[in-house]
């Protein structure tokens, strides 16, 4: 039987918890029902308090504090709400915990943006992770010996575990549950909580949002001109000239600024327009290509599955309410 303890921690957020709970305890009622001895022993585990009280209107009873634990199998770091500063300065006893328990062979394991936690202990080091899509810039800034891996569901590397954002990272779960208790049981929990296995890419749930976190205003300037152009042909060296800079060095301080290319940021600017009209209707793939700026529909279609691991097609169907409909 495999001790996991889930941190229990006022900034959580409750589906982060209540998730992993409901899967691990299905996994033994599975293996009761199969005549085999529970595969999990779960903890609830707190800082200093018995009880926590989310943000959420919900309240936790946790029969162990970080103290009190002397060893477990595994570590779980939910997700959590608001900013990740103030977060990680409030928990920072957790996380010299996890530090510790690691070095004493215990694996870890974190939830959408429990990631934080995971790099702040330094556990991720010299590694690749994953997180919610939305926090993948902002790791990228604070920790820069870390390799962000943006479309990944989830990695494994040497008892250390991370996952993408929000539900998606209950994947990362249904992959504990096969490693530790076999194929079948992952099927049967895939089955029962109806979770799509083996989900390898979460590109296609990103909202490109710009990348404007930084004081470049150089830089700032021809991000709009992208934005304002990116259904023209334009060039990067017409691009450049908008900030006044040789095409070298703009190309140089663009990738400092926006940890993109130029090019790619064009690219990602015109997908992100070719997104939210196949999610508004159904016409045809040729004039959403032309209307992003492309002239070649193979082209299109390459860069749109590179940048959100779907085809045009298959991100309509599933994110197109009236194209669902014409489906069905």
């Amino acid at each position: 039987m495999k001790t996991v303890s889930l941190l229990i921690y006022e900034d959580a957020i409750l589906s982060s918890l209540s998730g992993v709970m409901d899967m691990l305890l299905g996994v033994n009622r599975y293996m009761a029902e199969m005549g085999r001895e529970p595969a999990f022993n779960l903890e609830l585990v707190s800082e200093k308090m018995k009880n926590i009280q989310l943000h959420s209107p919900a309240q936790f009873i946790c029969y162990k504090t970080i103290e009190e634990v002397k060893h477990t199998d595994l570590i779980l770091a939910p997700a959590f709400e608001g900013d990740p500063t103030v977060v990680l300065r409030k928990n920072k006893a957790m996380i010299d915990w996890l530090s510790t328990m690691h070095a004493c062979g215990t694996e870890v394991a974190s939830l959408c943006l429990g990631s934080y936690f995971l790099a702040e202990a330094g556990l991720l080091q010299g590694k690749s992770c994953t997180s919610h899509w939305m926090a993948l810039e902002d790791m990228r800034r604070r920790y820069p010996d870390i390799t962000i891996l943006p479309d990944s569901v989830m990695t494994d590397q040497e008892g250390i575990y991370t996952s993408g954002g929000a539900f998606i990272s209950l994947n990362l779960v249904l992959y504990l549950i096969e490693k530790f208790c076999g194929r079948e049981a992952s099927i049967w929990t895939s089955k029962m909580f109806s979770i799509d296995m083996d989900r390898v890419n979460q590109a296609h749930f990103a909202v490109f949002q710009g990348q404007r976190r930084h004081e470049d205003e150089d830089i700032l300037k021809a991000q709009a001109f992208i934005e304002q152009h990116y259904d023209q042909q334009i060039s990067v060296e017409q691009i450049a000239e908008q900030a006044n800079m040789s095409k070298r060095n703009f190309i140089r301080r663009f990738k400092v600024a926006t940890q993109n290319t130029p090019l790619e940021y064009l690219q990602r600017v015109k997908i992100e327009s070719a997104k939210k009209e196949l999610e508004k209707n159904t016409q045809n793939i040729s004039t959403l290509m032309y209307n992003a700026g492309y002239n070649d529909l193979k082209t299109f279609r390459q860069v749109f599955k590179r940048i959100t691991g779907l085809t045009p097609q298959e991100y309509r169907r599933k994110y197109c309410r009236s194209a669902a409909a014409l489906n069905n």
